[in-house]
């Protein structure tokens, strides 16, 4: 049986597209079921659930459980019904709700998957919804791309840091073995999934835990796989983009998290002392624009955030 996990947080438009998509596209290789975990969202997105998508299973999570306890919370639910007996899983999609499934790309990852016994995580293509293909595949990162990627020095970057580490030397047609690949969408094989354990919530709330499960799948001798023949239209940052202080949290924190985990605690905290002094010094950018009458509102927003990051430390 395949199951489509999908951990939601007040995004109902986006997630009724998402599941008339599974619903229009549904896989014709196995069995389908659907499973929306809702993070206490406050826009109906559960009552919607309800009464749109009665066969969909949902679990109403009363507090925001993040990307990872959401989706752990899922696949916690798949093990009670494997332990019953009441369905025998081989793989769960982990699909973001800002997602839309195309035609034929279920099919497309189960075909890919069982052509490769030993993947445990298959990404398809992402692409947004203009039809540009949005980069989806990985390398694991080094300290240098985590001071550069995602924070303000990313425009300066020495081109080769972050080619190497986005797999641009890889073709976007054609199927390759990567490092890892974006959560928005993931195939992964439950034999796998019961070799290794579930996402680390304990570490990461959300952001690098996929980078991190892929990290453990590999160190488990499974491999990770990008197929392009599996499209999947992704809008995109739709539910962090509401709370920007607290994305620049977590995306921070669970980067040192990462790097305290897998690569010692000295570079973790190079890496941590690094990206506060980087984010300080955009709070001093925009605090001048700010007293200069530059976009006075967007500058005070922006340093109300910036100063929210600072003061957790990224710990």
């Amino acid at each position: 049986m395949l199951f489509v996990l999908i951990v939601n947080w007040n995004v109902r438009e986006r997630l009724r597209a998402c599941l008339q998509s599974l619903r229009a596209h549904p896989s014709t290789r196995l069995a389908q079921r659907v499973i929306v975990v809702d993070n206490a969202s406050s826009d109906g997105s559960a009552a919607m659930v309800r009464a749109e998508f009665p066969e969909v299973h949902l679990i109403a999570n009363t507090t925001n459980r993040g990307f990872t306890g959401g989706n752990n919370d899922g696949l916690r639910f798949i093990e009670t019904l494997s332990l019953r007996g009441e369905a025998q899983p081989r793989y769960v999609l982990l699909l973001n709700p800002d997602t839309e499934v195309m035609p034929g790309a279920l099919d497309a990852l189960l075909d890919c998957a069982e052509a490769h016994p030993r993947v445990a995580v298959i990404g398809p293509q992402l692409r947004y919804p203009d039809g540009r293909i949005q980069s989806s595949r990985r390398r694991f990162p080094t300290l240098l791309t985590a001071i550069f990627e995602s924070t303000p020095l990313q425009p300066h970057a020495p081109r080769a840091i972050l080619e190497r580490y986005y797999a641009r030397d890889l073709p976007d047609d054609r199927t390759a073995e990567v490092d890892w690949v974006v959560g928005a969408a993931m195939l992964v094989r439950w034999e796998a999934i019961r070799s290794v354990g579930f996402l680390d919530e304990q570490h990461f709330f959300m952001y690098s835990e996929e980078v991190d499960w892929c990290r453990r799948f590999k160190q488990a001798s499974w491999h990770v796989l990008y197929c392009p023949s599996a499209q999947i239209m992704h809008h995109e940052a739709q539910s962090s983009e509401q709370v920007v202080a607290q994305r620049l949290v977590h995306f921070n924190t669970s980067k040192v998290r990462y790097f305290a985990k897998h690569h010692g605690r000295a570079q973790a905290e190079l890496l941590r002392l690094i990206l506060l002094a980087l984010w300080a010094r955009e709070l001093g950018f925009e605090a001048l624009k700010w007293l200069l009458g530059h976009k006075r509102p967007l500058r005070a927003g922006r340093v109300r955030a910036y100063a929210r990051a600072l003061r957790s430390g990224f710990l």
